[in-house]
């Protein structure tokens, strides 16, 4: 009795590693849809991501303030500027060409006052018949020469810098400009894209459509939808233009880059404070050329990637590291199925062992 006892157990044991995998399918399959049903409702409470640049109203949270990235009332000196390449440019301005401008125009006026006063026909009724006086010929041509090698200098570097490439890290803002409107894209964060119109005045609308207030910017400046970009970042400007030639011009980023139909103009800046900046087309561009304002509003690189999500948008960092997983996955895919393809091979070489043993055993 221990004997034929022995053998069933055997013999089961054999029926069990013989048995295909597929006769245990139904079990899974049946598991599966509970699984899919657990997770749908997971993913659609999923909650949308809010723009962090609107409240509640879908108003802008950041106001624009006087005298910052705007013009200013009485003021003849440059906007405040907010990025390296303008700040060069502004003391380029302040501190080179406006001094040695008002030093040659004040020498000119002295030099032109002493002529009248001095060679009058009063004080000189005899006028001198000299022709030439090499010394002043070779002073009026080596100084004026000196000057111009001086002002190389900074203005080569400044314009080296206006037209340094991007980095590879930089966001990418593609401007296109319209008769008489801008629209945006961003090439690297999905394909987002936006159309800014200039918004007009509260007795210029009808009643319930939105209209510029003081927060939105000055008259003639606001926008409806802003280009919002992250602070402290390279940002790579392309510009083109659907029709006529347009120029994207922001003062206060020391930005003027034309958009120009067939082709893509391009140059790189870095905004180093948050807040709402402002400008407009530069080139006359037709019958509506002044009503083609521009509106940026710098944010940080966190909120820049809250608003790119709320936009149904990616960040490339995002992209690069999803990529990467997927890739690991692919490469780990075939080797997962090797070793499946080598369990049952060795289910089949351990089968005939315990089917030999138990023959072994009923002889027995």
């Amino acid at each position: 009795m221990r004997m034929l006892g022995l053998t069933s157990t055997l013999l089961a044991a054999g029926l069990a590693f013989a048995m295909p995998a597929s006769a245990q399918e139904p079990v899974s399959n049946a598991a599966a849809p509970a699984a899919t049903a657990t997770a749908a409702p997971a993913a659609a409470a999923t909650p949308a991501v809010a723009d962090p640049t609107l409240d509640a109203k879908g108003q802008p949270l950041t106001k624009a303030a006087p005298g910052i990235g705007q013009p200013t009332a009485d003021a003849i000196t440059l906007q405040e500027q907010v990025t390296p390449t303008g700040r060069e440019a502004h003391w380029f301005h302040n501190s080179v060409l406006v001094p040695l401008i008002t030093a040659i125009s004040v020498f000119v006026l002295i030099l032109l006052l002493w002529v009248i006063f001095r060679y009058r026909r009063a004080a000189n009724p005899t006028p001198s018949k000299t022709a030439h006086n090499t010394a002043i010929e070779v002073v009026w041509t080596l100084v004026p020469v000196l000057i111009l090698i001086a002002i190389a200098v900074p203005s080569i570097r400044l314009l080296a810098a206006q037209f340094k490439p991007a980095p590879k890290d930089a966001v990418t803002l593609k401007a296109i400009g319209n008769q008489w409107f801008w629209s945006y894209e961003y090439p690297d964060n999905g394909g987002i894209q936006l159309t800014a119109n200039m918004l007009k005045e509260q007795s210029q609308v009808p009643a319930g459509q939105r209209y510029r207030t003081d927060a939105d910017g000055p008259r003639l400046l606001a926008t409806d939808q802003r280009v919002v970009l992250p602070y402290g970042v390279p940002i790579r400007l392309v510009t083109t233009a659907q029709d006529v030639i347009h120029s994207w011009a922001v003062p206060a980023f020391w930005i003027k880059l034309d958009a120009v139909p067939g082709k893509l103009n391009e140059t790189s800046f870095i905004i180093e404070k948050p807040g709402v900046y402002f400008g407009q087309c530069s080139e006359l561009c037709g019958a509506r050329h002044a009503y083609m304002p521009i509106t940026v509003e710098a944010v940080s690189p966190a909120e820049f990637a809250q608003w790119v999500k709320a936009k149904g948008g990616t960040m490339p960092a995002e992209v690069a590291a999803a990529a990467a997983a997927e890739a690991a996955q692919n490469a780990a895919a075939p080797a997962a199925e090797t070793n499946a393809a080598a369990e049952p091979a060795a289910t089949n070489e351990t089968a005939p062992a315990a089917n030999a043993a138990a023959g072994n055993t009923t002889g027995n």
